[in-house]
C-alpha cells in the first residue's frame, strides 16, 4: 500500500504521469471516493500521459469511453455512478481481454460483473488537497506499486 498527499491538481497530474509509466501491460484500476474527490482527474492524467490527445470526455453519461493509446492498444474509462443494476454492463459490450487498460469510476456499482482490480486507488478531500491510497489486489499490481515506489 502507498499512502499519497496530493497537495494540488499538478500532484494529482504527477502521480497520473508515474502510473503511466509503470503500469503493467494489463490492468484493471478501480477508482473509489465521493463526488469530487479527483477521480476523473488522475483517470486523465493517466490517459494523457499514455498518449491520449483531444478531448477527454467524463463518462458520466455514455457510461464508458474508448480511447486509442500510443502503444496501440486501447484504454476505457468508465463511470458506472448512474449504474442501477450491475446487469445494465452487459448492454456495454465490454471484453475483459479488449482493453490494456480498464479505469473504473463507481466500481462498486458494478456488482460482479466487473473484472477483479489490479489496483485500487481511494481518494479522497484531505484540507486543500486529497489524499490517495494506492492497494494492490494482485501480483501485477504489487509490482507496479512496487516500481512507482515513494516519493
Amino acid at each position: 500500500m502507498i499512502q499519497l498527499h496530493l497537495a494540488d491538481a499538478a500532484a494529482t497530474d504527477d502521480l497520473g504521469q508515474r502510473l503511466a509509466a509503470h503500469r503493467p501491460a494489463q490492468a484493471v484500476v478501480h477508482l473509489h471516493g465521493d463526488l469530487g474527490a479527483g477521480k476523473s482527474t488522475l483517470a486523465r492524467a493517466l490517459l494523457r500521459a499514455l498518449g491520449v490527445t483531444g478531448t477527454i470526455r467524463s463518462p458520466t453519461y455514455t457510461l464508458v469511453e474508448r480511447y486509442p493509446l500510443a502503444d496501440g492498444r486501447e484504454a476505457w474509462h468508465m463511470d458506472l455512478y448512474r449504474i442501477g443494476d450491475p446487469g445494465e454492463l452487459d448492454f456495454l459490450g465490454l471484453d475483459e481481454g479488449a482493453a490494456s487498460l480498464w479505469l473504473v469510476e463507481w466500481p462498486q456499482r458494478g456488482g460482479g460483473v466487473l473484472p477483479a482490480p489490479d489496483l485500487r486507488i481511494e481518494l479522497a478531500m484531505e484540507g486543500e488537497g486529497r489524499s490517495a491510497r494506492l492497494l494492490a489486489d494482485t501480483d501485477a499490481g504489487q509490482a507496479w506499486l512496487q516500481a512507482l515506489g515513494h516519493r
